[in-house]
């Protein structure tokens, strides 16, 4: 049976439950043996989606907030917007998270979110995104897309445990 169409939509407060959701899963899922499993267990679901809620409630600013839906069910979530670079604006473009629900992975969903937050950022000269060193599953899907490590690294913070990331980066537009 094929799979239902992917739709990509801007995120809507009504989603933020189900974002949370996807969120919290999956970093349970995809970090699990590389954060402190302390750290994976408290986090909570319902605290994020408060969180999400007041950040929606005051507008996103130049974030945004993409969902994969299939068959009316969101599947899938992606930010991004400026570089955070210390508050200094560099010029280009940061994807700030995307993950799909656990249960979906390897149908395509993440692919499709990545290159509909791609194709947003026409302005932008290059995207930059930050994984964990050793997510080595991410860090091949994110080469198969176009984005290469840059070089850059810095330790993510979890119950006092230093996590190393490391920085891809893509040109954008014609290459």
């Amino acid at each position: 049976m094929d799979e239902p169409r992917t739709h990509i939509r801007p995120m809507t407060r009504a989603d933020c439950d189900r974002v949370s959701e996807i969120r919290i899963r999956g970093w349970q899922h995809a970090y699990r043996g590389l954060m402190p499993q302390p750290y994976l267990d408290g986090l909570s679901v319902t605290a994020d989606a408060e969180r999400r809620r007041a950040r929606f409630g005051r507008g996103g600013g130049p974030v945004v907030n993409l969902v994969a839906e299939q068959g009316g069910r969101v599947l899938g979530w992606a930010a991004h917007g400026p570089y955070r670079d210390g508050g200094a604006d560099t010029g280009d473009a940061e994807l700030y998270a995307l993950y799909v629900d656990p249960a979906h992975l390897g149908r395509g969903i993440g692919r499709e979110l990545l290159t509909a937050s791609v194709e947003r950022c026409p302005a932008y000269p290059r995207m930059l995104l930050w994984v964990l060193k050793d997510n080595v599953s991410a860090r091949r899907f994110y080469e198969r897309a176009g984005f290469r490590a840059d070089g850059a690294e810095e330790p993510f913070e979890a119950d006092g445990v230093p996590v190393p990331e490391v920085r891809y980066a893509r040109v954008l537009g014609p290459v």
